[in-house]
């Protein structure tokens, strides 16, 4: 241990004082010369040794950081939170303002210095948690997934409950309650058709914008009048569709495996719910996807439109088969096979084209439907007859359904 100015001048005084220092020391004996090589020398190996320390913290990467630090850590007997990997689920947050410092992975600095016995108890327990690494958005092309997303709204025992048949989730805006009403008195009442139980749930995300905890009291109350709606904690927006798919998938799967089928249908379609049942009847049980299924669809490479992907984020020309996202069905062993695949392809933010890839991994192409006019991604002109042939198409933003429902359902030939 090196002495201070003051104890080494005590030292000396005593020694003096006590007759055994001679005249001339062994220190001083030295020439001036010798004592500043040899502070000279001794300042530079210093110098080197801290510089070469300083120069390998700095090119260590994240990962070779938090080795050293859990190695510290260990010698410490302190735990730390590993950092999760964007390839793996972490823990997510309750409200939307969280979203963004949840999706963070925690790293701490290194702690070169080896504590006492006495303060290893004490940091156990006092121990400050780690500052968050600011968030990373994955890019334009792509979405968080996986991930750990909750469920803030659920109804976890209806399907266990009601054995239903077929599923038919409908993923719609925290807002729009008009969309969800019109749904419940048309096409969304049928809940037994040919003996079979059909089911509606609503999938939700979070409402960011103006007024948002209005629309969360809405939603809330509208849950307890219906106990159809299912919400959880991602941001409801156009890119996170794909988000959106895949938590209803983790829903399906945990919540509503028992059941046979399963339909996405967007909000603006019209569902004719018997002839999507005579389909299932005869449809197999396992590996089954059908639809409006694209084949050959070349990949858009113009970053205007609203639906590029570049060559860097896919590099094919042409997509996989893929079932469009206006509506398709699945049988209920996929969404566990999809979940799993998914942590395996990279998640773009085209929902239907990213379930075509799962697919693709999973090596199961989707099916095209008995007949070519069950699916409409082009508004069908409405008569009776036309609609009565249909299992699903999109409609118009001026149609009335409520309208259109009531004239289709009255008694009478179809054609």
């Amino acid at each position: 241990m090196l002495e201070s100015g003051s104890d080494r001048k005590g030292q000396s005084q005593g020694m003096v004082d006590a007759g055994r220092l001679p005249e001339r020391s062994l220190w001083c004996s030295l020439s001036r010369r010798h004592c500043i090589f040899f502070i000279l020398v001794l300042g530079a190996v210093l110098f080197v040794y801290n510089t070469n320390i300083q120069d390998m913290m700095q090119d260590l990467k994240p990962t070779e950081w938090w080795s050293l630090n859990v190695f510290q850590n260990q010698r410490q007997n302190v735990m730390y939170p590993i950092p999760a990997s964007r390839n793996t689920k972490k823990t997510n947050a309750s409200v939307a303002q969280q979203t963004t410092q949840n999706r963070t992975e925690n790293m701490t600095s290194v702690n070169m210095t080896q504590p006492t016995s006495e303060t290893m108890s004490q940091q156990k327990t006092e121990l400050p948690p780690p500052p968050p690494v600011p968030y990373k958005s994955p890019g334009p092309y792509l979405v968080e997934y996986p991930y750990k997303y909750s469920f803030l709204m659920n109804e976890p025992q209806r399907c266990e409950q009601e054995n239903p048949f077929v599923v038919l989730v409908v993923p719609v805006a925290p807002h729009n309650r008009a969309h969800r009403d019109v749904i419940r008195s048309t096409w969304g009442a049928e809940s037994l058709v040919q003996g079979k139980v059909v089911k509606l749930f609503f999938l939700l995300g979070l409402h960011a914008g103006v007024g948002a905890q209005k629309v969360h009291e809405q939603v809330l109350q509208e849950s307890r009048e219906h106990h159809d709606l299912i919400q959880s904690n991602f941001l409801d927006c156009y890119k996170n569709l794909t988000i959106k798919t895949m938590v209803m998938l983790e829903w399906l799967d945990a919540y509503c495996s028992s059941a046979t089928y399963a339909m996405k249908i967007d909000s603006d379609m019209f569902l004719n719910v018997p002839n999507l049942v005579k389909m299932l009847l005869n449809a197999p049980k396992k590996n089954y996807m059908t639809g409006l299924v694209a084949r050959g669809a070349a990949v858009l490479r113009d970053r205007r439109s609203k639906w590029c992907l570049p060559v860097e984020v896919y590099a094919p020309p042409q997509y996989p088969r893929y079932a469009l996202g206006l509506g398709y069905v699945l049988s209920l062993d996929l969404p566990k096979k999809l979940v799993e695949a998914s942590r395996h392809v990279k998640a773009v933010y085209i929902e239907d084209v990213y379930l075509g890839l799962c697919m693709q991994y999973l090596g199961i192409p989707p099916t095209d439907p008995p007949d070519g006019r069950y699916f409409h991604v082009f508004p069908a002109q409405y008569s009776r007859c036309t609609f009565s042939k249909l299992i699903a198409t999109t409609t118009r933003p001026d149609t009335d359904q409520v309208k259109i429902w009531k004239d289709f359902k009255r008694p009478g030939p179809y054609c």
